[in-house]
């Protein structure tokens, strides 16, 4: 399996503790998503439960790797979104859930070796369910090893956190993710990566979604926005209707364009009316605006209090 040059040193420790025999019981995976954290665990779990690993990583072809392939292997448990009885997916793990979770792992590994369970999202635990994921891990059973993953590790318990090993994947070196991208033929690597802010795995994902068109559709909608040409209404439902969280992440990006524009020039691509200070002000908004779509609040009025702003 290949190792994307940014997991090496992680997989390294991670296999040092291994051949010590002293890997800990919980694992909290966490970085921005596109980062290939669930590729890692996918990985390591597959290496942990192979017979005949080398060098951490699965041999392919042994029963525990069949098993795993198949998704039937016993000792693996994942636990993810459940769904309601009226056959609804719920937003939130459960605290039943995670009942359910910490019997099963009281019991003993039917393959007589290690028993995994990964939790992902980890921080879409309600309190209740967090509270009780803590005494499996304050007393975990032998062999057992829970791995949480999470995009927004801040909103998991302190508690839930100190109790274990983080594992946290940063940015790689802009030359790392271009080679990367490039061995992968993507069209027009440096373009994707500074749209996704360098982040090479979510850069290879817009560039095959076509995202480089969204972003440059966002500055046109801004720039006509700002000039009085623009509908704001027509803006909203095109937004909404086409990835409206990524195209407010590249509306905060082509407003930190334009500041840094006007620093160096004296004027921006987007010539908003707004002062630097305002313009500093909207990109926050922008940002809050992004986070707000994961709640209740309806995500026209949220689009449009913020559009009309800019207007």
């Amino acid at each position: 399996m290949t190792l994307v040059p940014w997991h090496a040193e992680h997989w390294a420790r991670l296999q040092a503790r291994r051949q010590r025999d002293a890997l800990p019981h919980a694992l909290l995976l966490v970085g921005a998503v596109g980062l290939g954290k669930r590729a890692f665990a996918r990985r390591f779990v597959l290496g942990l439960l192979c017979s005949e690993p080398v060098d951490g990583d699965s041999c392919g072809h042994c029963r525990s790797c069949l098993l795993f392939a198949a998704g039937t292997h016993p000792d693996v448990i994942s636990l993810t979104f459940g769904v309601r009885k009226d056959g609804v997916q719920r937003s939130e793990i459960v605290v039943d859930q995670i009942r359910e979770l910490s019997a099963r792992l009281a019991m003993s590994s039917q393959f007589g070796g290690w028993q995994v369970a990964t939790i992902d999202p980890a921080d879409a635990m309600n309190a209740a369910a967090a509270n009780a994921l803590l005494k499996t891990l304050e007393e975990p059973a032998a062999q057992t090893m829970l791995i949480l993953l999470a995009d927004a590790p801040w909103r998991l318990p302190q508690t839930i956190r100190s109790r274990c090993q983080r594992i946290e994947f940063h940015l790689p070196a802009t030359a790392d993710a271009l080679a990367w991208l490039q061995a992968g033929h993507e069209p027009d690597p440096a373009a994707a990566l500074a749209a996704a802010g360098g982040n090479p795995g979510l850069a290879q994902a817009w560039a095959q979604a076509g995202a480089l068109d969204r972003r440059l559709e966002v500055r046109k909608d801004l720039a006509a926005l700002a000039a009085g040409r623009g509908q704001p209404l027509e803006v909203v439902k095109r937004w909404l209707d086409n990835e409206p969280a990524q195209r407010l992440w590249f509306a905060a990006q082509a407003v930190a364009d334009e500041v840094k524009a006007r620093s160096a020039q004296g004027v921006g691509p987007l010539a908003s009316a707004m002062d630097v200070e305002a313009l500093g002000g909207w990109y926050n908004a922008v940002n809050r605006t992004r986070e707000s779509l994961r709640g209740p609040l309806r995500g026209d009025l949220l689009l449009i209090e913020l559009l009309a702003q800019w207007h």
